[in-house]
């Protein structure tokens, strides 16, 4: 037996203040998307914003439905969009946040692992990283360069 071990790298802000200008305009659009959530069952609304290579900013929020398994996340609902509506454009960067309804999340708030092979199906079909920032509803964001940071033994097309 051996050991292997995989190291990542994110760079962490502060504040929302801290990150590049034209991030902190996707963060404010994914918290303005975060109010538009339909979570009346968990009370845990995300938001999204991701930018285009085109230049087109598409947005999500999670959408619920009594039967669990039918919602869908933010990450998802804004990943499948952009891919049904610019199917030849990259996704260059996405935003994400969360925040509860019951208590305020302050540690930023990661995809979830179904959004996680999502965004991988996309970052391997455009042969291109995708920088994603995540955060909590207050507090530090962090940058991650690629969804290979998050999600280090991928499973795609080349498996199957």
């Amino acid at each position: 037996m051996k050991e292997i071990t995989f190291t990542t790298t994110f760079n962490a802000f502060d504040t929302v203040e801290e990150l590049p200008n034209d991030v902190q305009d996707l963060m404010t659009q994914a918290i303005e998307a975060r109010k538009n959530a339909y979570a009346p069952y968990s009370k845990f609304r995300v938001g999204v914003a991701i930018a285009l290579d085109n230049g087109e900013v598409i947005v999500g929020s999670n959408q619920e439905n009594a039967a669990y398994p039918s919602g869908l996340c933010a990450e998802r609902v804004a990943i499948f969009y952009a891919g049904a509506k610019y199917p030849n454009a990259k996704i260059v960067k996405m935003a994400i946040t969360a925040a509860s309804d019951t208590n305020q999340t302050t540690a930023p708030i990661p995809p979830c692992g179904s959004c996680r092979q999502s965004i991988a199906e996309y970052e391997i079909k455009q042969e291109q990283p995708i920088q994603i920032y995540f955060m909590g509803e207050i507090g530090a964001i962090y940058k991650s360069e690629s969804l290979k940071n998050l999600l280090p033994f991928m499973f795609d097309k080349k498996f199957l």
